[in-house]
């Protein structure tokens, strides 16, 4: 039975459709990837799962529990918790406080909430910056932190919207082996990115939006080789950085 799952959801902005008609699933321990074009409704799929958004139409389920136009907190501590695109830290607190907060609201009861902020720290290799303030953190560090502050609410399926966005090389290395290690630990992983590279080595299975449809879904090679898919969004150059991806090492 699947963990995660949205049937025919859409979501209408006005008289602009940004999903239309929607159907997916995410089973347990799944890693799975969401691509498509900027504009293209991954994000806005995103939102609509966690909660930020109600859909227009259509229906969410989450571990066999409806959570349709349930409030993003609720969500969160069912299990369900998502990454932010942009960072936003609060810039008073420590990381170790900015982790706690995470701990402590995330819908789980922990014998001591900075124990468990402390664990996550040294999960995602900032533990011994733990008393910094975010403001003297790189983006890779600020990513990391992001990501620490949601496993600290100790969610069963992680939703990463472009974790790897704005990383040099090295960072993004550094980030898609924390992403696994992250599956490792049991976490169902979902994520959006336009860094296919990333995407592509965490992935075992691909969905592809366009103009708020699904139009594809399949394994990184299956995607790879489907010609909706390159017509429609990658092109030929993004197609060959696309084969390069899936080839890599």
């Amino acid at each position: 039975m699947a963990l995660l799952e949205g049937q025919n959801l859409t979501k209408k902005f006005g008289g602009i459709v940004a999903i239309n008609d929607v159907s997916f699933s995410v089973e347990r321990g799944e890693a799975i990837g969401l691509i498509g074009p900027n504009g293209a409704g991954k994000s806005t799929l995103f939102r609509t799962v966690t909660g930020v958004h109600e859909p227009t139409e259509g229906r969410v389920f989450f571990d066999d529990e409806e959570i349709t136009g349930k409030a993003p907190h609720e969500i969160c501590h069912r299990g369900l918790a998502k990454t932010h695109q942009i960072v936003r830290p609060f810039e008073s607190m420590t990381l170790l406080e900015n982790v706690a907060v995470g701990a402590e609201f995330g819908g789980r009861e922990f014998d001591d909430v900075r124990e468990r902020a402390r664990e996550m720290l040294e999960f995602v290799d900032l533990a011994d910056i733990q008393y910094s303030d975010p403001g003297e953190l790189s983006v890779g560090q600020l990513k990391r932190l992001e990501i620490a502050r949601v496993l600290a609410t100790d969610p069963e399926i992680v939703l990463f919207d472009e974790v790897a966005g704005g990383l040099d090389p090295e960072e993004t290395e550094d980030i898609v082996d924390l992403i696994g290690d992250i599956k490792d630990e049991g976490k169902t992983v979902f994520l959006i990115d336009h860094v296919m590279r990333a995407l592509m080595t965490v992935s075992e299975r691909v969905m592809v939006l366009n103009n708020g449809s699904l139009i594809a879904e399949g394994t990184p090679d299956e995607i790879q080789n489907n010609n909706e898919v390159i017509e429609a969004y990658l092109g030929e150059h993004a197609n060959k950085d696309l084969s390069n991806a899936v080839s890599a090492d």
